[in-house]
């Protein structure tokens, strides 16, 4: 399926083409539909208590939150070749968003177990995500695009694990039982789904020159093999069946952390419902840029490697996650359990970036089938894991070791994913292809010398900027290990801002923190992390009880040295090393001398 007129480059602050339209609209949705999808989630613990589930019960209806996802995600890349991907995300949203809020009317187990199910529909927003961006970007760029508008749809199982909890906790302080809060809660979530309906029907496109319909019309898009076969070729391709055996390795484990990561630590470190939610949170929200860091990667494997380079990297990718989950495993102390659950979870992610860069270039013919059975893999994954967790005679660290060792294997399937000589050729030819229509649209960019021999891409600035990076994840570690420590010095008069205000400093620290180490949206980074230092300030300087005190306060004087290195970093940006830089290609080869 040839389409002209694919994005070069991801514009990410731009919504005037409908390339980028597509990708915003794209991974907004998917967002909402995975916050949705997961909301209960965090909530279990109160579903547990009114309705006096079991552990085998739980554990059944975390099976059917994603079994019926298998079906669904099958028939929504069939329908995305036949009516295109505007019309079937449209579609999904608005029917999808019935069960969420229908979840209310639940009494029992029984009804609880079949709304479960049907929510899990929703998940197939995940193919649409990925199948709209595989059709808007071209190859030098699609597995950048491809795994951001998915990682950060699968951050709202992040967000989730953090916000339902406040909602919950809002609708308490409006004067509901637990029993109604729950309800209400999930009502939120569905309700803005089903505008998000409404609002991808009236701001995207099928293609970037226009809709399917209109197109097939005018004789410029010819539906894949006039609407025959398609599903088939899908079928018959082992590469296609290797794919979804990793993705089930990797997409399949994070749904199941979504599902337990809450009430596993309730139950193993003894943490609160809200700290529980923050904590299984972070595993999430690593896909602000996680999953991004795989596509990116792949996309740079590919121009010295090919096509086998970017299943190279999936290789890679995926083995060090599934050693990564035996060591979380194997974590009982929090302070290591949630550095492992950080590392563990980008490359959780990573590995879905990775698989879904190599997935556009399997068979061009059957896009949408391909992406939905290899999708599909992720929930049969789920499901398989999902029997582990219901078993009363497995502990869930049990079960998390089983599932390492079983990832640890699967990376070899990776084996299975070749291409042709001829599909190399092709595949680089296109490349080139949009690397000339790149350095056509861009005037070059001198490089600066290097300062020190062999680091010739290293700045000062970026090296503080890694380390207060690092510093930052550690502190947020930290705070979550001391969050009534945090809350004092917040005060104790604020009710439910005390806790919001909490978890933004958590959430800046951890998330953002990360993200300054590696370059990732730099200024944004340092400036949500500049803001909560900026508060730190103030409440440092309120504390010291006069200016000669405030002199010799070495909190005052470290933490505003902290925020006037944030400050610089917001005004300059990141340099060459760093993600930013090269999502930007200010260092891509053809762009800029070597």
């Amino acid at each position: 399926m040839d389409i002209p007129n694919k994005a070069t480059k991801i514009e990410l602050f731009s919504l005037k083409t409908p390339q980028m339209r597509a990708f915003h609209m794209s991974w907004f949705s998917f967002f909402l539909c995975f916050f949705a999808w997961f909301g209960i989630a965090p909530l279990m613990a109160i579903v547990r208590e009114e309705l006096g589930l079991t552990k085998e019960q739980i554990g059944n209806t975390i099976i059917a939150s994603v079994a019926i996802t298998i079906f669904a995600r099958l028939v929504i890349g069939w329908l995305c070749d036949r009516i295109g991907p505007r019309i079937s995300y449209t579609i999904l949203l608005m029917i999808g968003s019935l069960p969420v809020m229908a979840i209310g009317l639940s009494h029992s187990y029984e009804s609880f177990l079949l709304f479960r199910l049907g929510i899990g529909v929703i998940g197939a927003s995940f193919v649409i995500t990925q199948y709209h961006t595989s059709v808007m970007f071209a190859p030098n760029c699609v597995g950048t695009a491809n795994a951001t508008s998915a990682g950060w749809g699968n951050l709202g199982g992040g967000v989730t694990q953090m916000v339902m909890p406040l909602v919950f906790a809002g609708f308490v302080g409006l004067g509901y039982a637990d029993a109604g809060a729950w309800r209400w809660a999930m009502v939120v979530a569905g309700a803005v789904c089903f505008m998000a309906g409404v609002a991808y029907f009236l701001f995207t496109t099928d293609l970037p020159n226009g809709n399917f319909k209109e197109l097939r019309a005018s004789g410029e898009h010819v539906s894949v093999e006039k609407g025959k076969g398609a599903f088939w070729l899908a079928v018959k391709d082992i590469r296609v069946w290797a794919l979804f055996l990793i993705y089930a390795a990797c997409f399949g484990i994070e749904l199941t952390i979504n599902n337990i990561a809450a009430i596993y630590y309730m139950d193993y470190f003894d943490l609160g419902l809200k700290t529980a939610g923050l904590v299984a949170g972070l595993f999430g929200l690593m896909n602000i840029f996680a999953r991004t860091t795989g596509g990116f990667i792949s996309d740079k494997f590919v121009r010295t490697g090919g096509l086998k380079g970017r299943v190279r990297w999936l290789f890679i990718a995926l083995l060090v996650e599934g050693i990564a989950l035996l060591f979380f495993s194997q974590m009982r102390v929090l302070a290591l359990a949630i550095p492992a659950m950080v590392v563990f979870s980008m490359f959780v992610q990573m590995s879905e970036g990775a698989t879904y860069s190599v997935v556009p270039f399997i068979n061009k013919k059957a896009l949408g089938a391909v992406s939905g059975i290899v999708g599909a893999g992720g929930n049969v994954g789920a499901v398989c894991a999902g029997f582990l967790f219901r078993s009363e005679q497995i502990t869930y660290p049990q079960a998390l070791m089983i599932l390492g060792f079983l990832v640890t294997g699967f990376s070899f399937f990776t084996f299975f994913v070749r291409f042709s000589t001829a599909d190399e050729t092709e595949a680089a030819a296109d490349f080139e292809a949009a690397m000339a229509r790149r350095r056509a649209e861009h005037k070059e960019r001198p490089r600066s010398p290097g300062l020190i021999p062999g680091l010739a891409l290293l700045r000062p600035m970026d090296a503080l900027r890694i380390y207060l990076g690092m510093a930052l994840v550690v502190k947020g570690i930290y705070f979550i290990m001391n969050m009534a420590e945090l809350e004092t010095k917040l005060g104790t008069d604020m009710g439910e801002t005390q806790n919001l205000i909490a978890w933004a400093v958590v959430f800046a620290h951890v998330v953002g923190g990360a993200s300054l180490a590696l370059g990732f949206v730099t200024r944004v980074s340092a400036g949500l992390n500049a803001l909560i230092l900026f508060g730190a300030v103030v409440v440092s300087m309120l504390g010291s009880g006069g200016t000669g005190t405030l002199l010799a306060n070495v909190d005052f004087q470290f933490t505003f040295f902290v925020f006037f290195c944030l400050v610089l970093l917001v005004w300059r940006g990141a340099g060459p090393l760093s993600l930013d830089s090269w999502v930007l290609n200010e260092t891509e080869k053809g762009l800029s001398p070597t």
